[in-house]
């Protein structure tokens, strides 16, 4: 039907027929491609950049973040400072008070054997009670870690004991080593507590 109508048509008018049609089909391809590009561009745009004001942002959240944590040890280190300053102090100034309570029991002792003294003639019964308030007073020492030193007879070591003078050995086994002890020495917790003095032989 198109055919025979372009028949009827003159040559001019076909021309120009046919060029109308194949500016259509051109005007119909670049709007295809311009949609077929602009699904691309949408396909394909990446996604939306992080600016240097979301980094700023970001950063500033974190430092206050950050702060916030530190202030928050801060405050827990010093309640836990203070804690322990308090407990030490405690501790120095009670620390004594478990060590003379158990005194008391060896005092109400002495004071008993004071009173059997006066009243007593029986000195070796006298002797003997005193032999127990020693033997009590020397248990509750070990207790509290407290134990006196073995010096006599052993090498002079001047870090644990202190020579009073020197004295010509008996022997020559004696050399270097204590003689005799003037005043007994104590150690606690393996620590000295009062230096031996002893007579170092030479």
């Amino acid at each position: 039907m198109k055919l025979k109508f372009k028949r009827n048509m003159s040559k001019k008018e076909q021309e120009q027929v046919k060029e109308e049609e194949l500016q259509q089909e051109e005007t119909q391809t670049e709007a295809q491609n311009a949609e077929v590009e602009s699904q691309n561009t949408e396909e394909e745009q990446p996604a939306k950049e992080e600016t240097p004001e979301d980094k700023i942002a970001a950063l500033q959240a974190e430092l206050e973040k950050s702060q916030k944590e530190y202030l928050f040890l801060m405050a827990e280190f010093d309640n836990y400072r203070k804690r322990t300053v308090k407990e030490k102090a405690e501790l120095i100034k009670n620390g004594g008070e478990k060590a003379m309570l158990g005194l008391l029991p060896v005092i109400d002792d002495f004071e008993r054997a004071i009173d059997a003294i006066d009243k007593s003639s029986d000195v070796e019964g006298l002797k003997e009670g005193v032999d127990l308030i020693y033997n009590k007073f020397m248990k509750y020492l070990e207790s509290q870690q407290v134990k006196p030193m073995e010096s006599t007879g052993t090498d002079f070591d001047a870090d644990i004991y202190e020579a009073v003078t020197t004295f010509p050995a008996p022997d020559e086994s004696m050399k270097g080593k204590v003689i005799d002890t003037v005043q007994k020495g104590y150690t606690i917790n393996e620590k000295v507590l009062r230096h031996a003095k002893v007579v170092v032989g030479q």
